[in-house]
Parts: structure tokens; C-alpha cells; sequence
């Protein structure tokens, strides 16, 4: 079974606004990215929530997903993390870890990534484009301690290069596998205006 986590839980501070809530076309940053988890090879999903989560329960359409909520997200990203390997249903073999302001993942690209995994069993594969690793990454059920106990600081980067001898990349066309959005400026060069969040469910 390959998990998908969704790491929505930030104070998006840079942003001045809720990521998960940041208008993509007709729909949000993190309804996009179920979405596209949901028409790939993933067996189900996990949405982490933190900052804001009850704004963004009413804003955001939930369905067909489990959501926890990291009542400590202001620890960092790792912690988000954590919390959702602590949900994860039994029998996962891996998980793969989708960042909320990373909205351009394909299905493609995960399925890839999936299919790279069962085929050579790495306990980490990731997406390359350009010559430079993106996301989402995946990481096997071999690794769930170690992603438990990465320094706060560093989180799964730590885990990747600790295990630079366990990686497998595969190269993808898509340049969306590199595309963050942590400012305003991130926002208005992809999407040539300026942010806006979506203000309740379509």
C-alpha cells in the first residue's frame, strides 16, 4: 500500500496568507493536490492540517481523505510529518510526501515515481528534472524511524542524504516537480497575478 501525506499544516508566513487556500484556476492549492492523487496510483491519502485548520475545513471539499491535525505545527515541517506516519494505516509500504506549496504535481509524475518504487524497491525515490530533485518524494516503511527522528531543522533532507546509497531518481520532463510557492513573488511569476485565497468550497 503507497500512502500519500499532505503536509497543509503551516504558518505560511512568507506568504502572508493560507497556502492550502491559494487559488489554482477554479480551485485551490490543496484541493488540486488531492485531486491529483486521487486520479493517480496512490492507495489513499492524509491531509496535515495545523495553522488555521478549521478555516481551512470550511473552505476546502475534505471528501475521500483523512485529516489530522498537528496541534504542533509550529515546530516545522518535521513535525507534520510525524504526525501523519503516526496515522498511517497498517500495512503501508511507503508513503509519498506531497508539500501543500508544491500545487503543480502531475499524475504522471506520481504514478512514475510509484511504479519506479515496486519495480526496484528503492527506499527512496525521487523526481529530477533539470538535473535538480524536486517533489513529491517517496520514502519506504524502512525509513518511517529515521524520518521520525530526522533533526527538526532538516527533517526527510536529512534522511535523503544520510541514504544517498538507497536513492533512486527519475528523470521527469514536467518542471513542476520544482516549482515552489513560498512568497507572493513565487506566486505572481506562476501565476502572473497576485495572490488571492479562495474564500469558502466551490
Amino acid at each position: 500500500m503507497i500512502h500519500a501525506l499532505v503536509l497543509a499544516a503551516g504558518e505560511s508566513r512568507r506568504m502572508g496568507m493560507p497556502k492550502p487556500l491559494l487559488r489554482f484556476a477554479d480551485t485551490t492549492f490543496l484541493e488540486r493536490i488531492i485531486a491529483v492523487l486521487r486520479e493517480s496510483d496512490v492507495d489513499g491519502t492524509t491531509v496535515v492540517l495545523g495553522a488555521r485548520a478549521e478555516m481551512i475545513r470550511t473552505r476546502v471539499d475534505l471528501s475521500g481523505v483523512k485529516v489530522v491535525v498537528n496541534e504542533e505545527c509550529q515546530q516545522g515541517q518535521l513535525s507534520s510529518l510525524v504526525k501523519g506516519l503516526k496515522s498511517l494505516p497498517a500495512g503501508t509500504e511507503a508513503i509519498l510526501v506531497c508539500l501543500v506549496d508544491h500545487p503543480f504535481i502531475a499524475k504522471e509524475v506520481v504514478s512514475g515515481l510509484i511504479g519506479a518504487f515496486r519495480e526496484s524497491r528503492r527506499p527512496i525515490v525521487l523526481p529530477v528534472c533539470d538535473g535538480r530533485r524536486g517533489h513529491p518524494a517517496l520514502f519506504a516503511s524502512s525509513l518511517f524511524d529515521e524520518l521520525a527522528n530526522a533533526p527538526h531543522d532538516r527533517g526527510a533532507r536529512h534522511v535523503v542524504a544520510s541514504n544517498e546509497d538507497k536513492v533512486m531518481e527519475v528523470s521527469v520532463a514536467d518542471r513542476g516537480v520544482l516549482a515552489s510557492i513560498d512568497t507572493p513573488e513565487d506566486y505572481c511569476s506562476c501565476f502572473g497575478t497576485e495572490p488571492q485565497v479562495v474564500l469558502k468550497k466551490p
